[in-house]
């Protein structure tokens, strides 16, 4: 045997001085020990960052936090940041923070980080597969959906649920178009009936970042006016995203755009569209093809390239506040957004909202209105009629309209339709002032008050009894509550008025749109249709219905629904006349006379201010069995500033009628507290309602308790 110095024998075969080399060589090299790959359970490692963090699909609060898995080689390519993958949860995942380990099986989730090692010191379970190689979730909207989860007391997971949508293997499959050139900056159009109007659209096609409440004249021209704007931001080079309640309304302004920069330029985002095309024109807004964007609530997250605007149009309407955990509002999210990619932020409707009302009031946006004057020449005539003039008036008798409504309307159908607005069925008023409609409210919260009967009043939000009850703006003691349905409106006015037809739009069957042609139209509130050449008159009727709803946007909510249907009528150089029938001594029957919704929400600022109620405060919803949502408030950690109102029961949904998010199960009777916080302590709050769910869903139990920040309703 040789020694290690030692070389072996050589053949005896001859095979020259090469075929010795190469033999040489490869002793050598046989002679070197080989480096071990890195495997888990035998299976070859990513041999450079071999450990993927991962949000996995599990929106529950306590596993909100990322998870590290092993990347296998063969997924080394594929398994970038921001794809969707798949893993199986349970078999050696850990916490990252706690180093527990989960049980489960597999499961959806997102690739967020790669790392050349993980936290956990034991063996770590391998990415089962890579779902798609599209990155899907960028490090920028991953740091938005974190603040908006932390701001809305959520879970990470599920608010990627509203922002990525589900794949569609199709759409994927196809390119996307290559983007187009900047277009040039537009001109203002009529933006120039707003003061401020050129230089905002200046400054946005400069590259800058303008802040803007605007409150937008009645008629047909807000959506070309969305459209500039957008087409401002475009010509920086940046991309722009508008967020619309409906899909009408999305429908408007995707065809001003359309007119406006023409094909090929923006996305339309809305339900309507279908999964599949939905999801090819989001992937062509996230590849860059496409940089401006027009959909309704979801496409608050829309992934837009170089956001240079956001805008929401009328954040009043409900529709802007997801019924989906964390329960998120579009303005809240564009609002977010601004900040973090220090864009634009555009905040528009007809009317103005008290939120909007507290942005120009701390500085944060500026006013975009126009003066008196071209107010006066836009808005239609409003006139009133009340309670008094009804109780003398004997054509009021007949289809509820009084003398000078029964003119109006015969006037109007002279010349165009006729739209009259009735409170949608499924408003249920609680109680107001029988003498003079004011809502019957607490005197110790100022909440509404409620009672199968006049003998057992108490307050919606805090519980307590209101003995010897009498109205604070007349001093009357009788209650009333009642409200007549459009159905059986039209069914009055058919006879009214025999010779005209008569058409309706609601919520069974919604019209977009009427001919000019004289009819009457009779539609609930946010389902009116646009008159070609726009409506020659507007009755507003039962305003006592929508200004009695138990809740603290009552006010607000109705004067913003009465502008949406006097907009549509002609303005008053035109002939355009608006009766709405309502107390016109209230605020905002005052306010819809003079057109100004932007006076009215500073006032209504003020007066939460005075009563320390939100936006100027914090509001969150604890809502479930009394057991445990008492056992929630005590246990959690609040901060030392809180407010605990109640809590009262809840009413359980009306026979027949679909459960609603929030409501009891049939049979179960839930309670609800409110908490409230003042400014500066709302950050506090939604982290201990958060930790507190967390430890509630970690321990377990049959009790739900559901929790919502900024509930919408706190009537």
């Amino acid at each position: 045997m040789s020694s290690d110095n030692e070389q072996p024998d050589e053949p005896a075969a001859a095979g020259g001085p090469e075929q010795l080399a190469l033999i040489r060589e490869t002793v050598r090299k046989a002679s070197v020990p080989k480096a071990k790959p890195r495997t888990w359970r035998g299976a070859a490692l990513a041999p450079r960052l071999p450990v993927a963090r991962v949000v996995v699909n599990k929106g529950v609060l306590h596993l909100d936090q990322y998870f590290d898995y092993a990347v296998p080689a063969e997924l080394d390519a594929e398994a970038q940041p921001g794809v969707r993958v798949r893993v199986r949860f349970g078999a050696g995942a850990h916490r990252v923070r706690e180093g527990r380990r989960e049980g489960g099986g597999l499961i959806d989730g997102f690739l967020v980080e790669r790392r050349a090692d993980s936290d956990y010191g034991g063996a770590l379970a391998a990415l089962a597969s890579v779902v798609s190689p599209e990155p899907v979730l960028s490090p920028g909207m991953l740091a938005l959906a974190r603040a908006v989860a932390d701001r809305y007391a959520g879970s990470l997971a599920d608010v990627l649920q509203l922002a990525v949508p589900p794949r569609n293997g199709r759409a994927e499959s196809k390119p996307s178009p290559e983007p187009l050139p900047p277009p040039p900056a537009p001109e203002p159009g009529t933006w120039g009936r707003y003061g401020r109007g050129p230089a905002f659209l200046q400054a946005l096609a400069a590259g800058g970042a303008p802040r803007a409440v605007w409150t937008a004249l009645p008629g047909p021209h807000w959506p070309e006016e969305l459209a500039r704007a957008v087409a401002a931001a475009l010509a920086s080079g940046r991309g722009a995203l508008v967020v619309v309640p409906d899909g009408r309304r999305a429908a408007r302004v995707d065809a001003a755009l359309t007119a406006l920069l023409g094909e090929g330029r923006h996305a339309l985002l809305t339900a309507e569209s279908g999964p599949e095309k939905r999801y090819r024109q989001w992937l062509a807004v996230r590849r860059g093809s496409v940089r401006a964007v027009v959909g309704t609530r979801s496409a608050m997250f829309a992934p837009v390239r170089d956001l240079g605007l956001v805008a929401v149009w009328d954040d009043g309407d409900a529709s802007h506040s997801d019924e989906n955990a964390p329960f998120p509002h579009v303005r809240e999210v564009l609002e977010l957004r601004a900040g973090h990619e220090r864009c634009a932020f555009l905040l528009g409707g007809l009317s103005c909202t008290v939120e909007a009302a507290q942005l120009v009031e701390s500085g944060w946006a500026r006013p975009l209105t126009a003066d008196r004057e071209q107010v006066r020449q836009a808005a239609p005539l409003v006139r009133t009629v009340g309670d008094q003039d009804l109780a003398r008036d004997e054509a009021a008798r007949a289809a509820r309209l009084p003398s000078i409504a029964w003119q109006a309307v015969r006037d109007g159908l002279k010349s165009g339709p006729v739209l009259v607005q009735v409170p949608r069925r499924g408003y249920v008023p609680r109680l107001a002032c029988e003498r003079c409609r004011a809502p019957a409210r607490c005197r110790h919260c100022a909440g509404p008050l409620e009672a199968p009967d006049e003998r057992d009043l108490s307050c919606r939000w805090c519980g307590r009894g209101a003995v010897d009850w009498h109205c604070a703006e007349c001093g009357g003691t009788r209650l009333r509550a009642r409200i007549v349905g459009a159905r059986r409106t039209a069914e009055e006015l058919g006879r009214a008025f025999p010779a005209v037809p008569v058409r309706t739009s609601g919520r069974d069957h919604v019209l977009d749109a009427v001919p000019g042609r004289p009819a009457l139209v009779v539609s609930t509130p946010g389902a009116e249709p646009v008159a070609d050449g726009g409506y020659a008159a507007a009755l507003l009727l039962d305003g006592w219905a929508m200004l009695t709803r138990p809740d603290l946007r009552a006010g607000e909510d109705a004067l913003r629904r009465w502008i949406d249907a006097a907009a549509l009528v002609r303005g008053q150089g035109d002939g355009g006349t608006v009766v709405v029938v309502a107390e016109p001594t209230l605020r905002p029957v005052q306010a819809l006379v003079r057109w100004d919704p932007a006076g009215h929400a500073l006032r209504e600022l003020a007066d939460r201010a005075e009563l320390g109620f939100p936006p100027v405060s914090r509001m969150a919803s604890v809502i479930g069995r009394a057991d445990a949502v008492r056992a929630f408030v005590e246990t959690a950690e609040l901060p030392g500033d809180r407010e605990v109102l109640g809590p009262v029961p809840l009413p359980a949904p009306p026979p027949g009628r679909p459960r609603r998010p929030g409501e009891p199960p049939v049979g179960e009777s839930w309670v609800r507290a409110l908490l409230r916080v003042p400014p500066g302590s709302g950050a506090a709050l939604a982290a201990a309602l958060k930790s507190a769910q967390a430890a509630r869903l970690a321990r377990g139990g049959p009790d739900q308790v559901r929790i919502r920040v900024d509930p919408l309703d706190i009537g």
